[in-house]
């Protein structure tokens, strides 16, 4: 198995040391972030080629990130937010967004200044589920956005700057780039705590927002099957790869009460998240049930927490946020 110096001699050869920001080997894969360098496909194609010759290396990752004027700190600058949690998935499908959107809300019922920012590039919903999409952002100064107040949440979406039906055909530097726009040039103003709406995976832009974005803690969301699991261990991984702290493990569609008898269900497996986190070492933040109402008050623009802020529903995410504070704190 290919070891970080062996990696590092060759990225050399097209790079110099002050540009090599960090090399990560993760389940077979080079991860090389590079910093105050132009972007060069030609020198990073290359560099792929020879980096796939090595034992153990299945797949390479050249990522550029934007030059900074501080080479002290590479992070992106995010004024105006004290701490940074991502909320993540290892797969699409689980209901990350709507996690994400309803634990936000629940924070800030919880006391916290809460900003919510959708950097899931290539599908935002976030506008749709908290009921501003269509609107323009607006700029003061023609520099920098003022984010969305919506629900007692400052929000922000690459989706209210394009048409919903237009497809995203960026690679990722562009992707990145625009994510790194929204973020640090938004006037954020006094957030105690800022829910990112991560891309489901953990392709090159998860990896780019973990380096560049100073986060606190990483949540994982999943459901019990054996397949979504398999994927948010993953997730997990990259996480501890790029050195992000992990607040723990969420399990979405836990169980399902029939309305009728009053049957708890588990449709898609017992406790799964719950045995995988302990496995893995990491906490379980908590379970939220599938029902109906959690999806169809998302798609409607009135997510439950803020639809039924005293049910039972409301109650799971007011358990996980209460968790996460803790783990902050």
């Amino acid at each position: 198995m290919a070891e970080t110096e062996e990696i590092k001699s060759f990225v050399l050869k097209y790079f110099s040391q002050e540009n090599i920001d960090s090399i990560n080997i993760f389940n077979g894969r080079a991860i090389v972030t590079l910093v105050n360098t132009p972007e060069n496909q030609d020198k990073a194609n290359s560099l792929k080629q020879e980096l796939l010759q090595l034992e153990g290396i299945s797949k390479a990752s050249i990522v550029f990130t934007a030059i900074k004027d501080d080479e002290n700190d590479h992070h992106w600058k995010i004024r105006g937010v004290k701490k940074i949690i991502a909320v993540a998935s290892g797969k699409g499908g689980v209901g990350k967004s709507t996690t994400a959107v309803n634990i936000a809300l629940a924070l800030k019922r919880l006391g916290q200044n809460v900003a919510l920012f959708d950097a899931d590039i290539y599908g935002p919903s976030v506008p749709t589920m908290l009921n501003y999409e269509g609107l323009t952002p607006i700029s003061k100064d023609g520099k920098t956005f003022e984010p969305f107040e919506v629900m007692g949440l400052q929000t922000m979406s690459i989706g209210t700057l394009i048409d919903r039906n237009t497809p995203l055909i960026w690679r990722g530097p562009k992707a990145c780039g625009a994510l790194q726009q929204l973020l640090s040039d938004v006037n954020w103003d006094n957030i105690d705590v800022m829910v990112i709406d991560m891309p489901p995976g953990t392709g090159d832009i998860q990896i780019t927002l973990s380096q560049q974005v100073h986060i606190n803690g990483a949540v994982i969301i999943s459901t019990p099957q054996d397949i979504a699991l398999i994927d948010a261990v993953k997730g997990v991984n990259m996480f501890k790869a790029v050195n992000v702290p992990i607040l723990g493990i969420v399990e979405n569609m836990s169980y399902h009460i029939c309305e009728k008898c009053g049957h708890k269900e588990y449709i898609f497996g017992e406790h799964g998240a719950e045995d995988t986190a302990a496995k893995i070492g990491v906490d379980f933040l908590g379970a939220v049930p599938l029902n109906i109402k959690i999806r169809s008050q998302a798609d409607a623009g009135t997510p439950i927490v803020e639809a039924e802020p005293d049910g039972e529903f409301a109650r799971a995410y007011l358990s996980i946020a209460a968790n996460i504070i803790k783990k902050l704190n």
